[in-house]
């Protein structure tokens, strides 16, 4: 018999690495499995980066490092925030963890308390959710429609706020859709949180180096709300790092010592190697990052071109990150006389069967007239997956 605790009862599977698992297991099995589940560029680390990794265990960084992150590290992104984003967090204000998802939940676990309320903005990245959960928070969804490519209006979410309210968490460019928003709406956003004394928020700009149309605008760089912004960030999107674990907040100093006390129980310093990488990647630019930034941007047109063809799809085109959301409501109810769609999970397990396609079912993101697709992949491989996905669609009527 499991005795499991409530809190890891109510806790969902990220539906996103469920997906790659199973992609995973039928390509063990022989299928021919396209993956457009996962939100990792398919790029390797640049040389530059994996060279100070081996010079670091050369040079013996083998021991445990400071609960925060090593100092050079936080002077390196502190500087950056200076200069790239125009917000100034000291490196007391910064602490490194375990990739984006360990920032986000010692953040939301050092100022949620059960029953907090904490404003998602539909579609959201699946985590946020079960980490709000995990508090004890109360997720409250503000639906922002495919109509106004997923970016909610102002009032929508001075609306949302209550006497509960205590944090909004706010991502652009967004994953799931790949929608940013401008620094004007964003603007609007901060004098709302600006009259709310006591509401803070998380502002997620992981993806910050992967945006196609104008510049990014970090939230925290309204000045104003400076000291209520917790921004969240890390290198593994723009510098193709994912396996390597490193993700970063900026924030006011109270709730950076919170989040350093927190570590400390969990994890104490996250790998120091994998530090010493970061510490590089955040230095130096090889123009790897611009490169890569410039072949999502021709596959997003490429993958957008593609979809816009095939019947019953909505396809709004996102302007950063490398995602893809389409609304594909128009296929359900419908049937290739075997299978009936009834909701976006149906369709992507009918598209992993007939089409051997991996792409996640929008309700995990809030979104469940959607499907999110990730086109961190080759030009052949997204053009062979539309034609795959097509022809699966084109039976269901």
């Amino acid at each position: 018999m499991e005795y499991l605790s409530d809190r890891i009862k109510a806790l969902s599977v990220s539906q996103t690495l469920a997906m790659a698992q199973k992609s995973r297991e039928l390509k063990a099995k022989g299928f021919d499995i396209i993956s457009l589940s996962l939100g990792e560029p398919d790029f390797n680390t640049p040389d530059y980066i994996k060279e100070a990794a081996k010079k670091a265990i050369d040079d013996n960084y083998s021991k445990y490092p400071p609960v925060p992150g090593y100092n050079d590290l936080r002077e390196a992104i502190s500087k950056k925030f200076r200069e790239e984003n125009g917000i100034d967090y000291s490196p007391e204000q910064i602490v490194v963890s375990a990739g984006g998802k360990h920032s986000l939940i010692n953040v939301i676990l050092s100022i949620i308390n059960p029953g907090d309320e904490v404003i998602l903005l539909a579609p959201y990245w699946v985590s946020y959710w079960d980490q709000i959960i995990l508090a004890g928070g109360k997720p409250v969804v503000i639906d922002a429609k495919l109509e106004n490519d997923f970016r909610i209006k102002p009032g929508q979410l001075e609306a949302a706020i209550t006497s509960r309210t205590r944090l909004v968490i706010f991502n652009s460019p967004s994953n799931p859709t790949g929608m940013a928003y401008t620094g004007e709406e964003m603007e609007k956003i901060a004098v709302i949180i600006q009259k709310h004394e006591g509401l803070f928020i998380i502002s997620d700009e992981i993806y910050e180096h992967i945006l196609f149309e104008g510049k990014h605008v970090s939230m925290a760089s309204f000045d104003y709300i400076y000291d209520r912004v917790i921004t969240a960030n890390g290198v593994s999107k723009a510098y193709a790092m994912t396996g390597w674990r490193i993700g970063y907040i900026g924030a006011p100093l109270w709730i950076a010592k919170a989040c350093d006390k927190l570590q400390g129980q969990f994890t104490s310093g996250v790998c120091s190697i994998a530090q010493r990488a970061a510490l590089a990647a955040i230095r130096s630019d090889d123009g790897s990052r611009k490169a890569m930034r410039d072949a999502f941007l021709r596959r997003r047109d490429l993958i957008c071109g593609l979809l816009k063809e095939i019947r019953g799809l909505k396809v709004r085109v996102p302007q950063g990150a490398f995602y893809i959301m389409p609304d594909i409501s128009y296929y359900f109810g419908k049937t290739d006389g075997v299978t009936k769609i009834n909701n976006s999970d149906d369709l992507t397990l009918y598209i992993l069967d007939k089409a051997q396609v991996a792409v996640v079912g929008g309700d995990a993101f809030g979104a469940p007239d959607c499907i999110r697709i990730s086109y961190a992949t080759s030009d052949d491989l997204l053009v062979e997956a539309a034609k795959r996905i097509r022809t699966a669609l084109e039976k269901l009527s």
